[in-house]
């Protein structure tokens, strides 16, 4: 503590009696650390050659100096007002440094939590702005939602009905257009259809063509879906009925073949 004292001020600040007094602490702390030292190099010799007895002995006699300085009362640096002036103002210029770093680093500190102040409240900003939008746009479609009436959603209705119903027409007269192209009409006594010898000599009704045969399994389908089945008469070219039949098109009755409806395609 002297020494810090004396290389913290200079000794043509003091006076004679001051200068005096310190070199006679400096001489008493010289004496005492030569005497300490002397006690050091006189245990040392006595330390065991054992590592783990000498750590022992170490610390037993570091707790024993450890009680001796918490026993020991403290005493003051110097009995001079002077030196004392000296060293408390060294001490509080060494305080006020050390409270310039604290002052320094907390200030350092706050200019951080500044900047991430301002960036949180940017981040709220913006955070809010969506919520706000985002609820806007939930109000309007609610409000657009109350808007439609049973009546608007009725003709929407129909309208979709309506578009349906012409495509189903236009895919009609595309089928029709096909089957008129590729598939003949059917004529009474074609193809090798010969009748027996037994058969009536009267005229047969007119046979309908195969579009006209897909035309009556798909509207029983529709009108009737629980009975989806069309009887077998004489305007059925029997060609046709077994070419639908062969490719999987319609299927007979498990008990009646002369009744068939239209394959459930999937």
């Amino acid at each position: 503590m002297t020494e810090e004292v004396l290389g913290g001020l200079a000794p043509t600040q003091l006076s004679g009696a001051a200068q005096g007094e310190l070199m006679d602490l400096c001489e008493q702390q010289f004496a005492q650390l030569e005497k300490l030292q002397n006690e050091i190099i006189l245990c040392e010799s006595d330390f065991s050659d054992s590592p783990q007895e000498q750590s022992v002995n170490r610390l037993i006699a570091t707790e024993a100096e450890l009680k001796q300085w918490l026993s020991t009362e403290p005493e003051l640096l110097a009995e001079n007002s002077e030196v004392l002036l000296r060293a408390g103002k060294a001490e509080m210029l060494k305080l006020c440094s050390e409270l310039e770093m604290v002052f320094s680093c907390s200030e350092a500190k706050r200019d951080k939590l500044r900047e991430t102040k301002v960036c949180e409240e940017k981040w709220l900003e913006d955070k809010t702005q969506v919520l706000s939008a985002a609820m806007n746009h939930v109000e309007r479609l609610k409000m657009e939602k109350e808007k439609l009436s049973e009546q608007s959603v009725l003709k929407d209705t129909k309208m979709k009905i309506e578009k349906m119903k012409a495509y189903e027409e236009s895919l009609m007269d595309c089928l029709g257009d096909i089957l008129e192209k590729h598939i003949p009409h059917p004529q009474n006594g074609a193809s090798g259809y010969k009748k027996t010898k037994n058969a009536s000599t009267e005229p047969e009704e007119d046979l309908i063509s195969l579009g006209e045969i897909l035309e009556q399994l798909m509207n029983k389908v529709l009108e009737t879906p629980h009975d989806p089945y069309v009887t077998i008469d004489n305007t059925f070219w029997p060609p046709y009925v077994e070419m639908l039949l062969r490719y999987g098109i319609a299927v007979r009755h498990q008990e009646n073949n002369f009744k068939i409806r239209l394959e459930t395609f999937c």
